[in-house]
């Protein structure tokens, strides 16, 4: 029996897959030529970590789960990048006083692999195995060998062409060039990737943590060559410079599908182009990885139980509403169920759901967009954004048949959202008894359990966070910056978020056309939490900072 055929009647028999699913695979693994195991992660039939469980208990080698799994510096030094990139080897960790070098691998019968390892090693060195999942394995290697050396490295051999005479860059280094940049702000989970021409020189910065860090500064007569390279992977004309234009990368970074969402606009200094990262495996965070803690998850509950209505996600933009819409979808998500979607652009592919792109390229906008999903036979409807009064009233509509409907809006607050669907268009009759909730949320930085310093609260800090005067101090933490946040004091984002379900009395009162004082009695005797509250329990708890909390919300002291 080959390994393939061992590895799916393995997950067969684990009821990890069907037998429509490991035909599909087999098929695709003969197309490709790759391992059976990355094709079922790469047509999400099978999660890395299930994948790596079951390899692991027909290999006999432990498994180790690299997200969370910090590889020792000179461990990394004794394996060359080069040979961990094309076998998939991480190195983990290595003991010098017993020669021990313990090393991840996604193929732990790769015996050319393991020689070479070996003959890069001083002698005597004894190699232990850890079995990991290849995708998990190349996002390490990109993110603990990182980019910063190969991009220097190009950088000077661009410099360095025909001494002092100005000649045709080479295409193939500003191609890697490129590559490399991309690929390093991936690495260090950049959200956005901006490139700023200013008079004199090319500024790159990432967002990490939604906050922008300048990373690089390059000479400006790169730039041209530079842009129109990332204009043609996304397709986009590189004769208009005058125009705006959109486009879209796809590429493959360590083992895994990451793609680019690309932007230019035309600036005094040439175009800016700006890329938004959109990695799968990030977004997608499981419901009971959002932080809610147990009344949060109630209210959460008691909305998604609901067979019918309108559920709204409401926040600025960049708030990660997209996020937590996902989230509640794949927690939805069953062979059960039909769930259909409308985005401009879909982020992120989920299997078994129907996705539709709106927008000018596809000629459908979202109130046309629902009016034909609805002829699908759909139990779940998601609406990426409510703009006007046709998208609204379609949903609305959507809900009154007895659909299951989620949407965005731009609104500051849960109790916000109502004025807003007001001012399109909606009326209160309509809405009560078909809102089944709204979830407002923001995303705040997450302070590095590494570094991150204990203090006492003062007075101060008390009073802004709305604390009694006569309780005891409690202890906070402040951001310090160490290399694994790479000096930021920061490293990750969590939300903070208002959970609101409707139930018949708030109906009532919407329907009989209360007054935001009136709403805001009625859901606070009903234990709402307002974000800055939640928002207090996660500065009490250790995840951020008070400067943090006051930099995205009201702080409850500043309230009254």
């Amino acid at each position: 029996m080959s390994a393939s055929t061992s590895l799916g009647q393995t997950l067969l028999a684990a009821r990890l897959i069907g037998e429509d699913q490991l035909r599909i695979a087999e098929h695709e693994r003969l197309q490709r030529g790759l391992p059976l195991g990355r094709v079922l992660v790469e047509l999400g039939f099978v999660s890395e970590a299930a994948l790596r469980t079951t390899l692991a208990a027909g290999s006999g080698l432990p498994p180790v789960d690299l997200s969370h799994a910090l590889p020792a510096p000179d461990a990394l030094a004794r394996v060359p990048q080069a040979l961990a990139r094309r076998h998939r080897l991480l190195p983990l960790h290595y003991d010098s006083t017993r020669r021990h070098l313990v090393v991840a691998t996604a193929d732990a019968h790769d015996i050319v692999a393991i020689d070479r390892l070996r003959s890069a090693l001083d002698p005597g060195t004894r190699i232990e195995l850890r079995l990991a999942g290849e995708g998990e394995i190349g996002r390490a290697i990109e993110q603990h060998y990182g980019q910063a050396g190969s991009i220097d490295e190009l950088v000077r051999a661009l410099e360095l062409r025909d001494g002092d005479h100005v000649a045709p860059r080479d295409p193939e280094l500003v191609v890697r060039l490129v590559d490399a940049l991309l690929a390093d702000a991936a690495a260090r989970a950049a959200s956005d990737l901006h490139f700023e021409p200013e008079a004199g020189f090319l500024r790159i910065r990432h967002r990490i943590d939604g906050t922008l860090h300048q990373v690089r500064a390059l000479h400006k007569s790169y730039w041209p060559e530079l842009a129109v390279r990332i204009k043609v992977m996304a397709g986009l004309d590189i004769a208009e410079s005058r125009s705006p234009q959109d486009g879209r990368i796809s590429l493959a970074i360590g083992g895994r599908p990451i793609d680019f969402r690309v932007a230019t606009q035309p600036t005094l200094h040439g175009e800016n182009i700006v890329l938004r990262i959109l990695d799968r495996d990030k977004g997608i965070v499981a419901l009971d990885a959002l932080g809610l803690d147990a009344p949060g998850r109630t209210a959460l509950d008691r909305i998604l139980d609901r067979p019918e209505g309108l559920v709204l996600v409401v926040g600025p933009t960049g708030s990660g509403k997209t996020t937590t819409l996902y989230s509640i979808l794949s927690h939805l998500n069953s062979e059960a169920v039909n769930i259909m979607t409308l985005e401009d652009p879909v982020e992120y592919p989920l299997a078994l759901i129907r996705q539709t792109q709106v927008g000018e390229a596809s000629r459908l906008g979202f109130a046309d967009g629902v009016r034909a999903l609805l002829r699908q036979d759909p139990d779940i409807l998601l609406v990426g954004e409510i703009r006007d009064a046709d998208t609204a009233t379609m949903a609305l509509r959507a809900a009154l048949t007895g659909h299951r409907v989620f949407a965005t809006l731009h609104a500051n607050s849960a109790l916000g959202a109502l004025p807003r669907l007001f001012d399109i268009g909606l009326r209160a009759a309509l809405l009560a008894g078909n809102l089944a909730g709204i979830i407002s949320q923001r995303l705040l930085r997450r302070l590095c359990p590494a570094c991150r310093e204990a203090l006492t609260a003062t007075p101060q800090d008390c009073t802004r966070l709305g604390l009694p005067a006569t309780a005891p101090p409690p202890r906070l933490y402040r951001a310090h910056g160490c290399p694994e946040c790479d000096f930021r004091g920061y490293r990750g984002r969590f939300a903070i978020m208002e959970v609101l379900p409707f139930d018949r009395h708030l109906d009532a009162l919407l329907a009989a056309g209360a007054g935001a004082d009136t709403l805001y009695a009625a859901v606070r005797e009903r234990g709402w939490r307002t974000l800055a509250e939640d928002g207090v329990r996660r500065v009490l708890d250790g995840s951020t900072s008070v400067p943090e909390l006051a930099r995205v919300v009201d702080l409850p002291g500043a309230q009254r």
